[in-house]
């Protein structure tokens, strides 16, 4: 068990970066009905302006093989390489991927939708920030890939039927209220399977968190939100979907519930 040192420690750290499951101070705390009501929208707004500007640049390194990270980013790619490489992992073992439609939403970088499609499957991938989804689109290109399509979108305009739907790194800036809703979308588009990660609220990374809104970063990023398993999971059986297989990546400054689950 950490102690109470390595927590303050960690949540500093956490406090200067942000990251799809490394939560960042928040930007602000909201205390009337009107800024709860329009959080949603302010939400999306700060992710769609964070991830085109000065955030594109930061992950734009993290997602990548730039020596230009410390020892915190390094630490959160590798634990979102190794995400990554668990569902791909899944993906091999099942082997009827190729020919298959897979929408990748929230697709950054593509770190997860360019290995799909080297693996064979038809890929519609797209993200809400345009500067990651046009990097993304830049990097299939350079490798040759022709079976992969990005575009700009956020979530919620999302549309179409596919085998397999991914959403890997993006609940974080779900606020809790629309998590369920979310997952409802996210399902209502795929046919055979969804695979979701995101940050788990338990009473250790609750505390991890709120360590880190103590040590306020030197730069605008976005908010951070934690969820329930439990309403994970009651909303994709609300969907008509059964929890197949599931994962916990952990690192020093990265943690994350990966969740595969089968239309029943």
């Amino acid at each position: 068990m950490k102690t109470f040192t390595k927590y303050a420690l960690a949540a500093a750290c956490l406090a200067t970066t942000t990251t799809a499951f490394a939560p960042p101070a928040l930007s602000g705390v909201q205390t009337t009905a009107n800024t709860q009501l329009f959080s949603t929208v302010d939400d999306k707004t700060e992710v769609r302006e964070y991830f085109n500007n000065e955030g594109f640049n930061r992950w734009n390194k993290i997602y990548s093989e730039s020596d230009e990270v410390n020892s915190v980013q390094l630490d959160i790619r590798n634990g979102h390489d190794q995400t990554i490489q668990k569902i791909l992992n899944w993906v091999e073992a099942d082997g009827d991927i190729k020919g298959k439609t897979v929408c990748d939403c929230g697709c950054g970088v593509g770190s997860l939708a360019i290995p799909l499609a080297q693996m064979g499957a038809k890929i519609s991938a797209s993200d809400i920030s345009d500067a990651m989804s046009t990097e993304a689109a830049a990097r299939a290109k350079a490798m040759g890939i022709r079976n992969a399509k990005f575009y700009t979108s956020d979530l919620e305009s999302v549309k179409g039927k596919y085998n397999t739907v991914t959403c890997v790194d993006v609940a974080i800036h779900y606020p809790t209220e629309k998590m369920a809703e979310m997952v409802g979308h996210l399902c209502s588009l795929a046919d055979e399977r969804v695979l979701i990660s995101f940050a788990p609220k338990t009473w250790y990374y609750d505390l991890l968190k709120k360590f880190g809104e103590l040590f306020p970063g030197p730069s605008k990023t976005t908010r951070a939100y934690l969820h329930k398993e439990e309403v994970v999971r009651e909303a994709l059986k609300k969907a008509g979907f059964e929890v197949s297989r599931e994962e916990m990546t952990g690192t020093n400054f990265y943690f994350s519930r990966l969740l595969e689950a089968k239309r029943v």
